[in-house]
Formats: structure tokens, C-alpha cells, sequence
């Protein structure tokens, strides 16, 4: 008896695991560049399997079942650049260390806002979070740089070819700028914001992102996130509440959704982060 459960048990479990396995692998290399390779090679793989066994070709036959052998290879090839990303992102301690970056990027967002609204120069900075915002960072100039107070102030600077639209962020980079982000359509906002904070508010209203507003008209820095505008913000206001917004999707992050972001994953759910409402201070909220 306990032979017969045994034979019934293993087998369950083998596809259990299998299963399992199979699933997150998937999960994982949804959204990369490679995922649509591997669409491909399997849905030719399926299509060749089914000619081969209608017509009976045997010799084909013969030779795809000699090559799906090296499957296992061509997939460690095809993604080697997401699965040594991926590895190397589960090896890491990031307790302490995301939070220093967090902190780390905070600061430098603070300074180049409060070096732009002294100089009064219009600025639009998103700060992307859970949610992916790859269609924005399409519609502007490619980049791929270390966030510094210098650097911003050097883009939005009048004049220059990329100081028109929206700034990018993602981690401590700035990987676009130049974007253009949608509009808000919300009728009460009147006609006292310009075209950067309804931009402002239009991206935070379909994304998490945090997005910093800087006034070319009177210098007054502003926050928008999800879909409220914060303003107006000095220094301290500033700081805390974009550290208390970034800290807080941080810590929101398992391990296994840092290795998504690093395999380009789009993260399926809106992030529930809560309204930062206890954070106002006095600051208006549109």
C-alpha cells in the first residue's frame, strides 16, 4: 500500500514542482528583451512538431528531436545578460543599502530643484516607482546617467536642446529626458497651473511615479503624486516628503520584485502606497 501511494505521490509532485519552476521562470522573463525571442522559438518549436508528426516526416522528426536537446543551452545564451542580472540581484544585501541609495537619490533631487527655483527655470522631474513608464521614456531623448544637482540643472537650462518636457528617473539614473508626459484632463484644476503641472498631475494620475515641478514663473517648487498637487514646498517640506514617498515603495519591494525590475518586468498591480495627506503641512493640495 504505502508502494502504491509512493507511485501515485512522486509523479504529482515531479509536475508540481516542474509546473512551478516552469511558472516563475516565465514570470521572471515576461517583459524582457528577450521574451519575445522566446515566443518565437517556441512557437516555431510547436509549429515544426505538429508538421512533422502530421506528415510523418521522419527524418525531420528525427533531427528536432535531436535539437530540442540543446534547448537548455540556447536559453542560457539568449537570456545571459537577465539571468546574471538576476543572480547577482538575489546575492545582494539590500537592507541598508537601498535605503542609503533612496536617501542618496533624495538629496540629489532636493538640490538641483532648489538650485533650479532659485534661478527660477522651469523643471519637470519624475521619479518612476513600481510602475513601469517605458512608453513615456520613449517619446524622449535616451540617457543613462548618475543623478547629480549639476546634471539636472544642466538639462533643464534655457536654451538647451533637452531643458523642453520631462526628466526620466529610475533608481539613480537618469534614463530619458526630453519625455512628454499626458496631460490632465480634471476640469477643477482651472487655469492658474500651467502646462507643466497638469503634466505633472497627468502622469501621476496614471502611474506612481513621484513628480517634482519647478515654476519658471515664480520659482515655486511643487509635488505631484497620485494625482495631487503638493505646493507650495521649501526645503524641508521637500526633503521629507520625498524621502517619506520613496522609502515607503522601498520597503514595499520584495527581493523577488527588485530581480523583476533588473529582468525589465512591468509589475502586474497598481502600487498601494498610501495618500501622503498626513504630509501636507500646511502645503495646499490640488
Amino acid at each position: 500500500m504505502p508502494e502504491i501511494i509512493a507511485q501515485i505521490i512522486t509523479p504529482m509532485l515531479e509536475m508540481l514542482v516542474l509546473a512551478v519552476m516552469y511558472y516563475y521562470v516565465f514570470l521572471f522573463l515576461r517583459g524582457t528583451r528577450g521574451w519575445q525571442m522566446l515566443v518565437a522559438f517556441v512557437v516555431a518549436l510547436l509549429v515544426l512538431q505538429f508538421v512533422t508528426e502530421f506528415f510523418h516526416l521522419t527524418t525531420l522528426n528525427w533531427v528536432l528531436a535531436k535539437f530540442t536537446a540543446y534547448i537548455a543551452i540556447a536559453f542560457i545564451v539568449i537570456f545571459q545578460p537577465e539571468i546574471r542580472r538576476a543572480l547577482a540581484e538575489l546575492g545582494k544585501q539590500h537592507v541598508f543599502a537601498g535605503t542609503q541609495r533612496e536617501r542618496g537619490l533624495c538629496d540629489h533631487l532636493v538640490q538641483a530643484t532648489l538650485m533650479l527655483a532659485e534661478r527660477k527655470i522651469g523643471a519637470l522631474i519624475a521619479v518612476e516607482q513600481e510602475i513601469g513608464m517605458r512608453t513615456i521614456q520613449e517619446t524622449g531623448t535616451p540617457l543613462d546617467a548618475r543623478v547629480t544637482p549639476e546634471l539636472l540643472s544642466t538639462i533643464f537650462y534655457p536654451g538647451t536642446p533637452l531643458h523642453d518636457g520631462g526628466v526620466l528617473v529610475r533608481e539613480n539614473r537618469v534614463v530619458a529626458a526630453g519625455c512628454l508626459f499626458p496631460l490632465s484632463q480634471r476640469v477643477e484644476l482651472g487655469r492658474s497651473l500651467g502646462t507643466r503641472h497638469r503634466a505633472a498631475i497627468g502622469l501621476t494620475e496614471e502611474t506612481d511615479a513621484v513628480v517634482l515641478v519647478v515654476s519658471e514663473e515664480t520659482g515655486t517648487i511643487s509635488i505631484a503624486y497620485r494625482g495631487r498637487l503638493l505646493r507650495p514646498l521649501d526645503e524641508d517640506k521637500l526633503r521629507r516628503i520625498l524621502t517619506r514617498i520613496m522609502l515607503r515603495s522601498r520597503k514595499g519591494k520584495s527581493r523577488i520584485n527588485r530581480v523583476q525590475e533588473l529582468l525589465d518586468l512591468s509589475p502586474d498591480g497598481v502600487a498601494k502606497t498610501e495618500v501622503i495627506s498626513s504630509e501636507q503641512g500646511g502645503a495646499d493640495a490640488v
